[in-house]
Parts: C-alpha cells; structure tokens; sequence
C-alpha cells in the first residue's frame, strides 16, 4: 500500500548517486541492480569518468549469492555483511554515511507522505530533495 525510497548507492560524503521508488512490499535485494546501473559517469581528475564504483559496502538485506556474483562480474569490489556470521557492527563505520544521508532526506516533509499517485512525480521530489543535499553539502564546502 506504500512505496519505499532506495537510496543504496552515496559517495564517501553522503550524496546521492542512484535514487529509486519501489512499492513498499519489495524486498531490498531487488533493488540494487537497477541502482547501480543508473550511477551516472563521474569525473575524476586523471582519465576518463568512472562509470562503476570500486567497492560497494552493504547491509545484510543484500547478502545472496547471485548479487556478489552480478557484482564481481562488473568489477566492482563487495562488502557485504553475512546473515549469521557476521555481525552489523564492523561495516557500521561505512553505512553510518548513507543512514545519515537517509536522515537528510527525512528532513523534507513532502517525502514522509506521498501524496503523487504517479509514481514519477515522487521521484521527481526525492531528485528534488537529493539536489538540495547537495546544493547544502556544497555551500557548506564554500563556507569554510
């Protein structure tokens, strides 16, 4: 009867790279693929743009085989926390970045109800939102 925002994929800094909307009723692991694939080229200062990440950090909602597999077939490098032998507590150093960006998002009020019955027009608040955080992210990169 809802609908849940994805926001798996951030820089080190807490910006958002690949937004996305599911039904609330969908599992997290279905997710990841569409995410990643819509990460955008990013520039660096040497050579060309990077079209993938290096390493992927996540929680154990994404701990199945076939998605470490997608994941080392692209090159991407994966920290995934195991269900029952590892405990959430050592990748907590990584995932605090995107709980806190999951926080900025939560300080929007148009998002904490949707309103939309299309689901295009809420992501287009949620990409709304997301470029706040980055217009607020690079302001106060400028201040100091």
């Amino acid at each position: 009867m809802g609908s849940k925002i994805h926001l798996m994929i951030t820089d080190r800094n807490g910006l958002p790279l690949s937004l996305g909307i599911s039904g609330a009723n969908m599992h997290d692991s279905l997710g990841l693929e569409p995410l990643v694939r819509g990460i955008p080229p990013i520039r660096s200062r040497r050579g060309p743009r990077r079209r993938r990440p290096t390493k992927l950090h996540a929680d154990k909602g994404y701990d199945y085989d076939h998605l470490r597999r997608w994941l080392r077939e692209r090159g991407i490098r994966h920290r995934i926390a195991r269900k029952g032998v590892e405990s959430s507590q050592r990748l907590g150093r990584h995932r605090w970045v995107v709980e806190r960006t999951v926080s900025w998002l939560a300080g929007c009020r148009r998002l904490h109800r949707r309103y939309e019955r299309k689901a295009e027009h809420f992501l287009a608040f949620v990409g709304i939102a997301s470029a706040l955080i980055g217009y607020r992210r690079l302001a106060s990169l400028l201040k100091a």
